[in-house]
């Protein structure tokens, strides 16, 4: 409106101009010195043209500022993948090759199927770390007390012999811890730790005392859970010591220990003495022939006729920490010694040794008598069981016997239960028949909690998700059996140490929490080819690490590269043993020849 004024107005002025030009011919020097006579000429193109062509004269520059947002492309065609690989498939294990095929593809090449690759990726000791922080660490030293994972956990600090300590990580790509702060202690008496939930410094604790069932079932105040995880506990032996590499006295063993009298003693409701390793619960778990009945006579006449009618000396290992498949482990030790007294004359002293002693020297097959240990189910399928303590490669028992691991062998790269079931029935058959071990049951356990602690759960596999658990406190206070041997888990085999792994580090996939199905976890998907020997895991977008990073392909490879490849640099850990990943995976990958 303003400028249709100035244009009359300027109309006006024109028309007196020339008129009085036309009459005087001495006045136009005001009109050429006029502004308002050009004003309106030049704000038209400021108003429209120039606006619109300055753009225009700057785009070569405008050319350059895409070329800057699009750097994360060109940063993607620097990507350069990693790999780790075997020379060949002679070597005896399941996995051929892990590559990065770009930055969010991982593609794991197997010499053969594996029916249970994706329940196993889930397993926490597959977790992932940064490639960077893994080799910055060597494999091992900070790696071992400082993880660096995805989780809605960070670690805070580790104060050995007191707690550990979580933080929250706000930049979480899932759903966000609920509480700020998490605390994990330990306590290794079951009596201990109640008296800490009753008395609210601890929001959740790890396995109840049989006999303390029914004061928490009692307590308003209390909610008690059941756990879900199948397990055994067994008494073990070590073929390379004598007397134990004679067949006749494993077996006299096998038939002189009463069985159900250590489940009516010691055990909950609900346990049962073990009719084979593996409970029947996992399919083919239970094929074949059940174990032994207890019978002390037979026993005594077995031994004598193999050399020792008067028995022998010995010794029982333990660790004293309580475990779903072993409550009260003192007790039982002493009760075993008993046992093999009156029953076969057998004299064993009681060695409490610490645990991440006991665990290294038991697994490196370096006992020299017997000692108690067990396994809770960390995926539901029997190789969980069967391959990782009867393999070609654990020394565990001493030295491990065709018979078992040729069958299991076979069976593990078959996928139909019913067409593996023949197999499975072969092995469980001979480890009856070879007695690496004697089974002694399956226990029944339980943990509890306060009862204002929302969303408190046991997970059948794998371990409660601090993350989940509301105390509406700002902080989660969660005390279990025994401190953590080290929290690099790729290395490590205890649950103790495989929990405060899990609420920092996570893996491809994830259990449900109510079953061992998986879901997707980093990655958003892991698919097969036809024969299930090539598996593609999709990884998900814009995962941070704790320490800012963003998580990639070729984390994954280093992560599983420093565990399944001996020749990696970065293969060192706590023990250099990698035990889940020898197993698993039917064995490490350009290991040295044998000596």
């Amino acid at each position: 409106m303003k400028n249709r004024k100035l244009l009359l107005l300027f109309s006006f002025l024109l028309v007196f101009a020339l008129a009085l030009a036309a009459c005087t011919g001495a006045a136009e020097e005001p009109v050429a010195e006029e502004p308002v006579a050009e004003e309106p000429v030049a704000e038209e193109p400021v108003a429209e043209e120039p606006v619109a062509e300055e753009p225009v004269a700057e785009e070569p520059m405008e050319e350059e500022a895409p070329a800057e947002e699009e750097a994360p492309a060109e940063e993607e065609m620097m990507f350069e993948p990693m790999s780790v690989a075997a020379e060949n498939c002679d070597y005896g294990g399941k996995i051929s090759s892990i590559e990065a095929v770009d930055e969010h593809t991982v593609v794991f090449n197997l010499c053969k199927p594996d029916p249970a690759f994706l329940a196993k990726v889930a397993f926490t000791p597959f977790g992932i770390q940064p490639a960077e922080w893994i080799a910055e660490t060597g494999g091992t030293g900070e790696l071992l007390e400082k993880p660096i994972g995805t989780g809605p956990y960070m670690l805070e600090s580790w104060t050995r012999g007191d707690s550990i300590v979580y933080k929250r990580f706000d930049e979480y790509w899932g759903e966000p811890a609920i509480e700020e702060t998490a605390v994990l202690r330990w306590a290794a008496e079951g009596a201990s730790r109640l008296l800490e939930l009753q008395a609210g410094t601890a929001d959740m604790i790890t396995n109840i005392s049989p006999s303390d069932y029914a004061a928490v079932e009692a307590d308003t105040n209390l909610q008690l859970l059941q756990v879900a995880n199948p397990n055994i506990f067994y008494l073990a032996m070590t073929n390379t010591f004598e007397p134990f590499n004679n067949l006749q006295v494993r077996q006299a063993v096998a038939m002189g220990i009463d069985r159900q009298r250590i489940v009516d003693n010691f055990y909950p409701e609900g346990s049962e003495v073990a009719s084979h390793f593996t409970p029947c619960s996992i399919p083919n778990g239970c094929a074949g022939e059940a174990w032994y009945e207890f019978d002390a006579e037979a026993a005594r006449a077995m031994l004598a006729e193999a050399g020792y009618p008067d028995g022998f000396e010995t010794t029982i290992y333990y660790r004293n920490v309580f475990r779903g498949y072993l409550p009260e482990p003192a007790l039982v030790a002493v009760e075993l010694q008993a046992q093999l007294q009156d029953n076969l004359g057998i004299t064993a002293n009681v060695e409490e040794m610490e645990s991440g002693t006991f665990i290294a020297e038991s697994s490196a097959g370096n006992l020299n008598g017997f000692y108690l240990l067990g396994w809770g189910a960390d995926y539901p399928h029997v190789t969980n069981f069967l391959d990782y303590h009867f393999g070609a490669g654990n020394p565990q028992f001493g030295d491990p016997h065709p018979e078992i691991y040729e069958a299991l062998l076979e069976a593990s790269s078959i996928g139909d239960v019913d067409t593996a079931a023949p197999l499975y029935e072969q092995a469980n058959n001979a480890i009856r028949e070879l007695v690496p071990m004697v089974p002694i049951a399956h226990g029944a356990s339980a943990h509890a909690a306060l009862a204002s602690t929302e969303g408190a759960y046991v997970p059948p596999f794998g371990a409660t998700e601090f993350a989940r658990l509301s105390t509406g406190k700002g902080t989660l206070v969660f005390v279990q059996n025994a401190e953590p041997i080290s929290l690099y888990c790729a290395d490590e085999t205890d649950g103790e140490s495989l929990r405060p792994c899990q609420q920092v580090v996570e893996t491809l996939l994830f259990y449900r929490t109510d079953s061992g199905d998986t879901v997707p976890g980093l990655a958003t998907e892991c698919t097969a080819n036809d024969d299930s020997t090539v598996w593609t895991c999709t990884l998900r977008q814009g995962v941070l690490f704790h320490d800012g990073s963003t998580l990639d392909a070729n984390d994954v490879v280093a992560s599983w590269a420093a565990g399944i490849d001996a020749a990696n640099p970065y293969h060192v850990g706590n023990t250099g043993v990698f035990e889940y990943y020898s197993y698993l995976w039917d064995g490490l990958m350009n290991a040295p020849a044998e000596e």
